[in-house]
């Protein structure tokens, strides 16, 4: 045994040993204050049995007519859990749930109704060193809360350690016995009202993926500024429900909004003492509640009809409803961070642990991942995820670091990549959650987690690749335009083998995180000093062009290009096959100043400016992106369910793909290795693989597409017969105002000006079809 003065010299405590007082540290300004007595005991009751199903808390009529509410928790390894209720003035009452079905603690408590604040302690040993972290000093937050009330602080008594303690390397296994009940939101009882099936199921747009267009938005971002929406609705589900919103949305002809997230969420600390939030809200604390920041009717359970409202109201628009969910890690950090929820129920059984358990394996750059082969792990995320769609009506989800779900293996065994990783297994077969549109974001930090391609049938990936090679080609920077080629035809090079079709890749050329498009065509650099870490944040592989001049400039000529590219690449996304998603913001010219990674801005950095909208050249981009999609619904061609053959599919020669160079010719082998500026791709409308509901042949138009990045106007010859007889201009970036470019028309093997960095799309004329 090692002696206590030997503890304190090394400063390392023995597992199961009490730490004691931290060291006086007065007079010296520095350490932790002292530890205080426990607060006077509190009343304290017994539940009576109630149920261990269903999870979480249920208000309902329960034994001898009483109305109450049902508390179940799932805490393997736990001594005793407590459920604690809070008054109106915050006063604390504590009952204790006597009952343990398959490591489940449940009881019913009468008297507990709607809107009734809530948290749970947690008793269990305190022994880092083998992933036991319970404290029930910590009230800790149900995971399975459909509600939350108040704001995540994170003063020192929210960590179950001694934040604060001198001697840093050891500090997450000294406890801290000080109350957390007063610097932390609480659960809220719903009241539980299932919406009826009718909106739920028959009012869903249902788009199919190959008609889809998504829109990403931030819902505080996108409301805050908007001069049609009442400022009290600003910032809200409400205000993303406003008339004015939907209007725009409507205009532009997107058919779902992918959501940043909107689960509960709570802010690091070290971007609280910075005076900064987490406004992405990539830190996700409770799986089932709205967050209630964007509640404009209030936190004790009115933000869940309030999201629901919105949802409705978003379908009978016509426009699903995607959300963006953090499944992967969750606030909580690693084990120098604070103790909200899962940390303090069952450390060891939510989160993956290294073989020193006193560490977490972190696949996700954000301290901790989710165990999710843990059956009670995976049960709580496929829960929420039915819940979502079940009861709030959701249309999908984005899943942020989605290789990390699908990581198999025990703690202390090497976890890879794994198409039939229990995640997926479960998704897969789910008779709900199959489906609902499902996005993985292909990708994690961890070694081995770069999956693009390598999702298994039903899932469709943000597809990177695409990002990079039309970034790249428009700054000139493709080596030849082999990449492009794959890029602009779905992909097939990546999804293909796996027998899924061009709807798997999602493209896109911004997100969130990153540059804003206009922001991608005027900064080399990144310039994140506003978040406060020395612009070391953010990546550097921008694959960004400023066309001369570092920001905004005077120079009329650069900005002239600079829109220019701004349409190239918006005709890029929105005329290639595959699902195009753009970002709120990018068909209003939006700008973050440079900054490429405002995950804290929650200001005007990371709010659409709506004035935009008063200058006329982001009014005609506005309306070109209204264009484009319009031409992409209208015509099937470029919305294709099935990868290009690029065979002869007609006697004459006709392919229901080619590529020429500006000469007029096919690409021959040479061409696709040789450097290139430019590449086009006929799409014929004649050889689409798809039927109608009555069983007959889809026939569309043909089209032209040419792309042109180098800086010099190139003369492009019009394929001649077999392909057409004659061609008609219908979009051509290097005109600002797309309703003075289309309508030309020009006879096949005729000579069209492309001017510089420029994209012409021609489409086929019916009546002089060869």
């Amino acid at each position: 045994m090692t002696s206590a003065a030997e503890q304190e010299e090394t400063g390392r405590r023995q597992p199961g040993t009490d730490p004691g007082p931290p060291p006086t540290t007065a007079g010296t300004g520095h350490g932790p204050p002292p530890r205080p007595a426990r607060p006077a005991a509190l009343a304290r009751d017994v539940a009576w049995p109630g149920a261990p199903t269903p999870l979480g808390a249920r208000w309902h009529r329960g034994p001898e007519g009483r109305t109450g509410t049902n508390f179940a928790l799932w805490a393997g390894g736990a001594e005793a859990v407590e459920v604690c209720v809070f008054d109106e003035e915050g006063n604390e009452r504590r009952v204790r749930l006597a009952e343990c079905s398959d490591q489940i603690w449940h009881g019913f408590v009468p008297g507990v109704a709607p809107g009734t604040r809530y948290g749970y302690r947690v008793h269990g040993r305190w022994d880092p060193w083998t992933g036991a972290r319970w404290n029930p000093a910590k009230l800790l937050l149900d995971p399975y809360a459909r509600a939350v009330d108040g704001d995540f602080r994170l003063p020192a008594e929210v960590y179950g350690h001694v934040r604060d303690w001198p001697e840093q390397h050891v500090a997450d296994t000294v406890r801290d016995d000080r109350d957390s009940a007063p610097y932390v939101p609480k659960g809220v009882v719903v009241h539980d009202e299932s919406p009826a099936a009718e909106w739920i199921d028959d009012r869903r747009p249902k788009t199919p993926w190959a008609d889809t267009v998504l829109y990403e938005v931030h819902v505080k971002g996108f409301t805050m500024r908007h001069p049609g929406i009442p400022e009290h609705l600003r910032g809200t589900y409400a205000g993303l429900a406003h008339p004015a919103a939907l209007a725009h949305l409507k205009r532009l002809g997107v058919t779902a909004v992918e959501l940043l997230p909107v689960h509960q969420f709570a802010h690091e600390d070290h971007l609280l003492r910075r005076g900064l939030t987490n406004y992405w809200g990539y830190n996700s604390i409770g799986y089932f509640a709205p967050h209630a920041a964007y509640a404009s009717r209030g936190t004790r359970g009115e933000q869940v009809g309030e999201f629901r409202d919105m949802v409705r109201a978003l379908h009978a628009a016509g426009i699903e409803v995607i959300l963006d969910v953090v499944y992967n890690h969750t606030a909580e950090a690693d084990e120098r961070g604070p103790m909200l929820s899962l940390r303090g129920i069952d450390n060891r059984g939510y989160y993956r642990l290294q073989q020193d358990a006193r560490r977490y394996r972190d696949f996700t750059g954000c301290g901790n991942t989710l165990n999710v082969v843990q059956p009670q792990v995976l049960r709580l995320l496929t829960d929420s995820l039915r819940y979502w769609v079940g009861e709030m009506g959701v249309d999908g989800f984005r899943f942020d670091l989605a290789a990390a779900l699908a990581r198999a293996g025990r703690d202390g065994e090497e976890q890879r990549f794994d198409m039939l990783a229990p995640f997926l297994a479960v998704i897969a077969q789910d008779p709900v959650l199959r489906r609902v549109k499902l996005i993985a974001e292909p990708w994690d930090v961890g070694s081995g987690g770069y999956q693009v391609g390598a999702f298994p049938p039903l899932w469709a990936e943000w597809n990177d690749r695409f990002r990079d090679a039309a970034r790249d080609f428009w700054r000139g920077a493709l080596p030849d335009v082999r990449d492009l080629g794959y890029r602009l035809s779905g992909s097939s090079d990546l999804y293909a083998w796996s027998g899924r079709s061009p709807q798997a890749s999602v493209n896109f050329v911004t997100a969130h995180d990153g540059f804003t498009l206009r922001d991608l065509v005027t900064y080399d650099h990144k310039h994140n000093e506003a978040n406060g870490e020395g612009n070391r944040d953010g990546t550097g592989d921008n694959r960004s062009w400023n066309h001369g001049a570092e920001g905004e400039t005077e120079d009329a000529g650069i900005r002239a290009l600079r829109r220019r590219q701004l349409r190239n690449h918006l005709t890029t996304l929105l005329l290639s096959t595959g699902v195009p998603m753009l970002v709120a913001g990018d068909e209003l010219g939006r700008t973050q100043g440079g900054n490429n990674n405002a995950y804290c801005q929650d200001n005007g950095i990371g709010w659409l400016d709506w004035s935009l909208l008063d200058a006329p050249e982001w009014r005609a981009q506005c309306a070109l992106v209204a264009r484009l999609v319009a031409l992409r619904r209208a015509h099937p061609v470029l919305r294709r369910r099935s990868f290009f053959t690029g065979r002869a599919l007609f006697a004459d020669g006709r392919r229901d793909v080619a590529w020429f160079t500006a000469r007029g010719e096919e690409l021959t082998e040479d061409d696709w290795y040789a450097p290139g500026r430019s590449l086009g791709m006929y799409l014929s409308g004649r050889d689409l693989p798809a039927r109608d509901a009555g069983g007959a042949p889809v026939v569309d138009d043909s089209f032209l597409l040419f792309l042109h990045a180098g800086p010099e106007p190139v003369d492009l010859t019009l394929p001649g017969p077999p392909w057409a007889a004659s061609y008609e201009v219908v979009v051509d970036t290097a005109a600002e105002d797309q309703e003075e470019a289309p309508g030309t028309v020009h006879a096949a093997e005729a000579t069209v000006r492309v001017e510089g960095r420029s994209v012409v799309v021609l489409r086929v004329r019916e009546g002089d079809r060869p």
